[in-house]
């Protein structure tokens, strides 16, 4: 029998002992060298009486148990039909090996998680009575903030705002309202109704209106125009916007917000 040499520890029960016996002896669960591992399980009863130490009624059972496992396991048996007498304890270890890994791992999610509180959400309904004036020069202010916090000086933060509250304003409804009198003349060319716009702000506005015609069928948009040297469309200068629903009235309350 091969001596383990170890001081004298305390385990929580006779399957984990069993399971440092395994571990220290190197060897698999599943098959078990039971008189190796009974024999030393009865050294540490033995070690325990002489520490004064008094072991459970758990250990003395298993003491029991393993001796009956030890002497059939010396009498005559078909491995084919009758069950090896070390069945039950190779489960018993493999239950508590699965037990004390989940245990390792729990214990480790609880010192990170276990001091943490979850608040519930608080219900809190919103003030409609609060109605704040924002100047400009209170957005101003706010704006030369943000650009001082991401290392811009006043100057700079000035321009910026500047281009934006002096930005062009071009109501869509006139641009739909115009580009519809058009039509009704005749077929408008895509290319060239947007690059008569005197700004990119023109441009954007003439662009929600083609999809607002659009998306209410009021107009279409052909691309069947060929060019006459090469015989291929192309989208970009020859789509032609076309009137389908002369008669058709558009929303122009629901623009506002694009202007």
């Amino acid at each position: 029998m091969e001596i383990i040499n170890y001081k004298f520890e305390l385990f929580e029960g006779p399957l984990d002992l069993l399971l440092t016996l395994v571990e220290k002896n190197k060897v698999k669960i599943e098959d078990i060298p039971i008189d190796l591992i009974c024999d030393q399980y009865m050294e540490y009863i033995r070690e325990a009486s002489l520490y004064n130490i008094e072991l459970a009624c758990e250990f003395l059972y298993m003491a029991s148990e393993l001796m009956l496992i030890k002497s059939r396991m010396l009498l005559p048996r078909d491995p084919e039909k009758d069950e090896d007498p070390r069945k039950i304890l190779i489960d018993a270890i493999l239950e508590y090996q699965k037990a004390k890994l989940a245990a390792t791992e729990l214990s480790d999610l609880y010192m990170e998680y276990g001091t943490r509180m979850v608040k519930e959400t608080d219900d809190i309904s919103p003030d409609k009575t609060y109605v704040a004036d924002h100047s400009i020069e209170l957005l101003r202010a706010a704006l030369i903030h943000v650009f001082t916090e991401t290392k811009l000086n006043e100057k700079t933060a000035q321009k910026e705002f500047d281009n934006i509250v002096n930005a062009p304003r071009i109501p869509v409804h006139t641009i739909i309202t115009n580009l519809l009198t058009n039509l009704r003349q005749g077929d408008v060319f895509l290319d060239g109704f947007l690059r008569d716009s005197e700004n990119k702000s023109e441009i954007i506005a003439k662009f929600i209106g083609i999809l607002e015609l659009l998306k209410s069928h009021i107009i279409s948009i052909n691309d069947d125009m060929a060019d006459p040297e090469t015989g291929v469309t192309n989208m970009a200068t020859h789509a032609k916007i076309s009137l389908i629903a002369s008669d058709a009235e558009i929303e122009f309350s629901a623009l506002d917000s694009y202007q």
